[in-house]
């Protein structure tokens, strides 16, 4: 793994921080061309962008070190300097930028529940760079395996899994199901506000298959991570949500697969 990138003799390029750059340009560039296919001003969207930016960081911040409390107390010092002492909270992030955005939106002319769905593909985008810089960095690392795909972690032992690459790939995957989703949205296939719920049940999904796949360090309970805690509730959540919404075409489907085990049976009743 490579944390620097380039160690010049008056500055210090992180590969982390150069993914996480490439993240937010791409993933800008991406909102920027979905909101052209909408009346929304370009400068009103990047207001929204900033400040869910801001409160993301701040409460992502937050939720890392109130989880990690033993190691930074009661200074506030350490709570700046996230150089010396790094470390965001995933979740956290999500929320925060959520609920900033929320509020911001509620100040302007802005509908939340119609511009939020543009949001989610470039969400998307960023998370896959993120992961990705995550694993060259070696900023996260995969649990012990004996698995063909397999690497050595810099200053863990054995062989591990691959996991952030993993995470990086299946968002990849949802960025463009996503993307799909929202024309679908603009055609009124799907109610608005189908984009954001995707997007928080796809990450719930992704995290927490790949929170049995991670090196962990913080349980509420044996064997049970924040991350995965938080992903098990969003699962169950938009995994009962999305059956109600689609109730009526599960049913029409099940009853098509009882209708076909019938017609068999029949069938093979009628040979004998």
């Amino acid at each position: 793994m490579l944390p620097v990138l380039l160690d010049l003799p008056f500055i210090k390029i992180y590969t982390f921080g150069v993914f996480l750059v490439l993240a937010f340009f791409w993933s800008a560039f991406l909102l920027w061309k979905n909101f052209l296919l909408t009346s929304y001003k370009e400068e009103e969207i990047f207001d929204q962008l900033f400040l869910g930016l801001v409160g993301g960081l701040l409460v992502s911040r937050i939720v890392y070190v109130a989880l990690h409390f033993s190691e930074f107390g009661l200074s506030l010092l350490k709570f700046i300097l996230i150089n010396g002492y790094p470390g965001l909270s995933l979740y956290g992030f999500l929320f925060g930028f959520l609920v900033a955005v929320y509020l911001s939106m509620s100040r302007t002319k802005i509908k939340f529940s119609e511009a939020i769905d543009y949001f989610v593909p470039s969400a998307f985008i960023a998370l896959a760079f993120g992961k990705i810089g995550a694993f060259f960095s070696g900023v996260e690392v995969g649990s012990k395996t004996n698995f063909l795909l397999k690497l050595k972690f810099v200053g863990a032992d054995g062989m591990r899994h691959l996991t952030p690459l993993y995470e990086g790939f299946l968002f990849f995957i949802g960025a463009f199901i996503a993307y799909q989703l929202l024309f679908s949205i603009r055609r009124s296939k799907f109610s608005k506000g189908t984009n954001l719920y995707f997007f928080l049940w796809f990450t719930g999904l992704v995290v927490a298959c790949a929170d049995l796949l991670k090196e962990q360090s913080n349980f509420i309970v044996q064997g049970l991570s924040v991350n995965a805690l938080v992903s098990y509730v969003l699962l169950l959540t938009f995994s009962a949500y999305f059956i109600y919404y689609f109730r009526s075409s599960v049913q029409a489907y099940v009853k098509n697969i009882f209708k076909g085990f019938n017609k068999k049976s029949q069938g093979a009743s009628r040979k004998g």
